[in-house]
């Protein structure tokens, strides 16, 4: 049966207007209509309060989950201007609740919010028209502000009254709404990680998490870093890391384009290498980058870069051996990076990577000339475990010079993944031709399918025997595994 023929004219084409750019296409704002899109939502109003204890108001930002299934988020900074607004001859309250892409974030000079997390305009306007209700509190300049929303229109207007006292700074809780969002059951989980998150990245500040639907009764979380990702790396690597976590900080001024402006990077970034634990995170302006983009090219090109030049200098590499790689070095390294622009390209609303090209190349050459100093100054901890780890070796006590191991085969590995401890063995036999490494006390590596990597005293010093072997006189000869 053929298909009534659609009308396609003039009066066909339609816009949504109002709560409708929102409610019917959440998607397009928050990345999904399920719960993820709802965590996204609430993350947009943690953020403006973000941007203000980054700029120096406010120190304590506090998020709660209540049972009726609405959340807060409360903050000490300037409070949201509320107040009539001259240039645009409207209510600032009606620009920032009910008008997507407005705010005091524009300027491309960055005076009002230097390094801003939320840039678009976007995340107070989409979060209240996806609310079933919103009510907001506002404290600054001696007065009360007070706002009520219903599916994202607003009811009774601005109410407002003189205070005593002192305290600024602005209380939001809303409800998701159901018609907009699949699910609106964030768990307690998704607080948890993103308030440490934050706390890692915006050092100095307290977050801290209220849960009213814990079992038990109401419970509370604080997260607060002093120093920052250097401390997060520190107590994430603990006693694995094979030397203090290493921290570099600095800036630089570029644009993307030569007909684009002008804009600064601030960049920080804390490492260590590690025989158990391996991470990467990405942060730009506070944002967690999912993806990473950017800063992730940068690491992964400097890193491998670097290493590659040390061990060609070093002459370590054998013949016909393949370069390192940055999948050798990620399996020990231990990183996190916190970045931050005046102009920021994110690849999308959601915030899950950057793509500024002047980023990707101020971070390589930042880490670059970084990493290049620190290894002329530490030169035995330039090598991650995968590949011959001198980083392990850097902690232990030195014997007197040997001969080295150059001379014996080397087997191809893969990478080292796991260490387990053996005892040494001080009197090993003379055995598969190797009784002068007798007098050596090496460092051993095991790769759980492959291969041991034995170490001597020297970072020249090693070779590599298959998996079938470690279980012979030679590989106890060989003295320790890590």
């Amino acid at each position: 049966m053929p298909k009534k023929p659609i009308v396609y004219d003039n009066e066909s084409i339609t816009s949504l207007k109002g709560a409708d750019r929102v409610r019917k296409r959440p998607g397009v704002i928050f990345g999904s209509d399920g719960v993820e899109g709802c965590q996204h939502a609430i993350f947009e109003i943690i953020s403006n309060s973000i941007d203000e204890a980054r700029g120096g108001f406010g120190e304590r930002i506090i998020v709660t989950k209540y049972r009726d299934g609405s959340f807060s988020v409360e903050d000490f900074a300037r409070g949201i201007p509320v107040e009539y607004n001259k240039n645009e001859d409207r209510y600032n309250w009606e620009l920032l609740f009910t008008e997507l892409y407005a705010g005091g974030k524009y300027d491309d000079a960055g005076e009002g919010y230097e390094y801003s997390l939320g840039l678009n305009g976007l995340g107070l306007t989409a979060t209240q028209y996806a609310s079933e209700w919103m009510r907001a509190d506002v404290w600054r300049d001696g007065h009360h502000y007070h706002l009520d929303f219903e599916k994202g229109e607003n009811v009774g207007g601005l109410q407002s009254e003189p205070t005593r006292f002192k305290r600024t700074g602005t209380f939001i809780q809303w409800k998701p709404d159901l018609d907009v969002f699949t699910d609106i059951k964030v768990p307690a989980e998704y607080f948890l990680d993103t308030l440490k998150k934050q706390a890692v990245v915006n050092e100095g500040v307290t977050f801290e998490f209220v849960d009213e639907t814990a079992e038990g009764g109401k419970t509370k979380t604080e997260f607060y870093y002093q120093n920052g990702i250097q401390d997060y790396v520190e107590e994430v690597a603990q006693e694995s890391a094979f030397a203090p976590v290493v921290h570099f900080a600095g800036s630089a001024t570029g644009r993307d384009r030569e007909d684009r402006p002008e804009y600064k990077v601030l960049m920080n970034v804390a490492f260590c290498f590690s025989n158990k634990v391996q991470m990467l995170e990405y942060y730009h302006n506070s944002s967690y980058l999912e993806h990473g983009g950017s800063p992730e090219r940068a690491v992964k090109s400097a890193f491998t870069g670097q290493i590659d030049a040390f061990l060609k200098q070093k002459g370590m590499y054998k013949k016909d051996e393949s370069r390192i790689t940055f999948t050798d070095i990620q399996d020990c390294l231990c990183y996190i990076s916190s970045s931050f622009s005046t102009i920021t390209s994110y690849e999308n609303q959601t915030k899950k990577a950057i793509t500024n090209r002047f980023i990707a190349q101020a971070m390589t050459e930042f880490l670059r000339k970084n990493l290049e100093i620190y290894f002329i100054e530490n030169p035995k901890r330039a090598l991650p475990g995968t590949k011959i780890s001198s980083l392990a070796f850097a902690g232990a006590t030195k014997p007197k010079p040997r001969p080295s191991f150059t001379s014996l085969p080397s087997i191809r590995s893969s990478r080292a993944r796991e260490y387990t401890p053996l005892r040494k063995v001080t009197s090993p036999p003379s055995t598969m031709g190797c009784s002068a490494l007798a007098s050596f006390l090496p460092l051993a590596f095991t790769a759980p399918r492959s291969c041991l990597i034995v170490l001597g005293p020297s970072a020249s010093s090693f070779i590599r025997l298959p998996r079938r072997d470690m279980a012979s006189p030679f590989v106890c000869a060989a003295g320790w595994l890590w």
